[in-house]
């Protein structure tokens, strides 16, 4: 297995810090100083030559995950902008999955728990995030079964609580639309969330027959 610490975490090179721009200005200096002819290049170094693409994906791949977690997709999409052949970058990508620094399976797990709590997203807005980030179907499935149809109806719950004072003085039909309308954008299902709104609404006091009016029967 290839360790971590055998990777370079960055792209290097000489003749781009502030030494070589140091460097070019005494160099000017001599000239106009009538000095010898060396010139700036040369004292700044020999150019710099491009990396094999291997080297080249370690690095991309390593400054990447020092950010932040990434999918192997997020990184075969960096990879791939950057032009790195998509042989070599499935063999960087396999390495990195050995060695334990990609593991789209944890990712998912994480990103779940942590958007539905922060976010209060639903299943179905979860998947579609996470499909944004290249994981895999299995893995989402996977990823979104932890969370509970009665976690979901609670926090649901909480968010409709969170906007009912928002919503006083509203007519009634505004009041069902914006409450239901905010929490089909997290990604719950239209039952869920009617059955929901209508629940909050009648403990609030509204008439139930009133409801029925602009409410289906759920």
């Amino acid at each position: 297995m290839t360790r971590r610490s055998d990777w370079p975490d960055q792209d290097s090179g000489t003749g781009t810090g502030p030494e070589s721009y140091a460097a070019s200005g005494r160099t000017s200096e001599r000239r106009r100083d009538g000095g010898g002819p060396a010139s700036s290049r040369a004292e700044a170094g020999p150019p710099r030559t491009p990396k094999d693409p291997g080297e080249r994906a370690r690095a991309i791949c390593l400054r990447l995950l020092t950010g932040a977690p990434r999918t192997r997709g997020q990184l075969a999409a960096a990879l791939g902008k950057r032009e790195i052949p998509p042989e070599v970058a499935e063999e960087v990508l396999d390495r990195f999955e050995e060695a334990g620094l990609i593991d789209d399976a944890a990712f998912a797990d994480a990103w779940v728990e942590s958007r539905h709590h922060s976010r209060g997203l639903a299943r179905q807005a979860l998947a579609r995030e996470l499909r944004t980030k290249g994981v895999d179907a299995t893995v989402i499935d996977t990823a979104i079964g932890q969370l509970q149809p009665e976690q979901e109806a609670e926090t649901a719950r909480a968010l409709v609580d969170r906007k009912l004072r928002a919503t006083r003085g509203l007519d009634r039909d505004k009041r069902v639309r914006r409450l239901a309308s905010m929490l089909a954008r997290k990604g719950y299902s239209e039952g869920l969330a009617l059955r929901v709104v209508r629940q909050a609404l009648e403990e609030e006091g509204e008439d139930p027959e009133g409801l029925d009016q602009h409410l289906p029967d759920i």
